[in-house]
């Protein structure tokens, strides 16, 4: 029994990596108008409409319909599925996922990542090299929940402005920060954001 990989679009992964995985992707509205991740907007459009739009993008999890629809594929093609999702402290992409699984006990598991972007992407690959070594897919969901942990991401954010407008900081702090030229780090801790410092530059 193959055993397939699933993952959400907020999973940031190289090119051929994308290729052997199955992607749910998620909504992103600007204003009124709505895209889907990957498939309507990619993240060139997407870093466009950003720093053009007037309004700051929200985003819909993946619904229990759309991780139905390729776990009935695969389960339909005699795969069984691990997916992975972005955390469920930031998204209810996770649950929506968990809701779809119940209709397959024993063939489709759900890994929360307790990332997003890189972070997903390397339990991805994990999850590839696993598969690739024969693993069956509850031996890879329960290295996948293990290996989680190890898994660091530290960011820094190049500009204020956008946690400005978000209503995360005040205007006058933003203007601070950028005459200081101070940009926050940032990690996810425990599967939520968390600001961890600050740097002065870059």
């Amino acid at each position: 029994m193959k055993v397939r990989i699933v993952a959400d679009s907020t999973a940031d992964m190289r090119e051929e990596v994308c290729a052997r995985v199955t992607t749910v992707p998620l909504t992103i509205r600007f204003g009124d108008t709505e895209f889907i991740d990957g498939v309507t907007i990619n993240r060139t459009e997407f870093y466009e409409k950003l720093v053009e739009s007037d309004v700051l993008p929200t985003t819909s999890q993946a619904t229990p319909d759309a991780f139905a629809a390729v776990f009935d594929e695969a389960v339909a093609a005699g795969d069984s599925v691990v997916a992975i999702t972005i955390s469920s402290g930031l998204s209810g992409t996770y649950q929506s996922a968990c809701i779809a699984a119940q209709e397959y006990p024993g063939r489709v598991y759900v890994v929360d990542s307790r990332h997003v972007t890189i972070g997903a992407g390397i339990l991805v690959e994990f999850a590839l090299r696993l598969a690739g070594s024969g693993m069956d897919a509850e031996e890879i969901a329960r290295q996948l929940t293990n290996e989680r942990e190890n898994v660091r991401m530290i960011a820094m954010l190049d500009t204020l402005e956008y946690l400005k407008r978000g209503g995360r900081i005040s205007r006058a702090a933003a203007f601070a920060g950028g005459l200081l030229s101070i940009k926050p780090v940032i990690s996810i801790n425990e599967g939520v954001v968390e600001v961890i410092g600050k740097a002065r530059g870059s």
